[in-house]
């Protein structure tokens, strides 16, 4: 199965909340998907379906296909320290998602299309692999042809800011500082649910 590129707030609505970000469709229709999202009655989710479900959220929250994922957890069981934890922090170090968590994209897809077009170097070096490890003191920044891109500037005038990173807006260059501990991740995930999963 490829990448889905279909209706982002579908599956928003699917999982009920806004994975993707902000999404005022979602506001509007925060209810499940389908002629019967509105039903109140649903048929009760077993175990095994809500630790699928946990799963599949972070897959699409971060843009991953299964074998992507499978291949981190595999990674994150053989570091040291609790592997649910691990899985989210290789995750979060993805060259994708730090381009997002500089304020450089606006969504992590917009921030894997930027790295992909060859506009993000990694360390000085062009680099358009979107699942490249970034390690504590890389440098990512904005190819010097791509600073005037429309799409970026609109999103760095709105950005947020994370302590594990430092970016400097005037130059487009960010700075990795340190792993992050999963306090200060604020997406919603309870990683213990992919653990369980995984360890049938």
């Amino acid at each position: 199965m490829a990448r889905y590129i279909g209706p982002s707030t579908k599956i928003a609505r699917k999982f009920g909340e806004p994975i993707f970000g902000a999404d005022k469709d979602f506001e509007m229709r925060n209810y499940p998907p389908g002629q019967h999202g509105l039903a109140s009655k649903r048929k009760k989710s077993k175990e095994y379906g809500t630790q699928l479900k946990e799963k599949q959220k972070v897959k699409y929250m971060y843009g991953v296909l299964e074998r992507q994922f499978h291949n981190t957890y595999n990674k994150a069981c053989r570091m040291a320290g609790q592997k649910g934890e691990n899985l989210i922090l290789l995750l979060e170090a993805r060259l994708d998602n730090i381009v997002y968590r500089l304020g450089i994209a606006p969504t992590r897809a917009a921030a894997r299309q930027l790295v992909s077009h060859k506009h993000i170097t990694l360390n000085g070096v062009v680099c358009n692999t979107p699942s490249a490890h970034v390690k504590p003191g890389d440098v990512v920044a904005v190819r010097e042809r791509s600073k005037s891109l429309e799409v970026i500037q609109a999103s760095v005038a709105s950005a947020s800011k994370y302590s594990w990173l430092e970016f400097d807006s005037k130059t487009l260059v960010g700075k990795f500082l340190n792993v992050p501990v999963r306090a200060e991740i604020p997406e919603n995930i309870n990683e213990q649910l992919i653990v369980d999963l995984y360890s049938k």
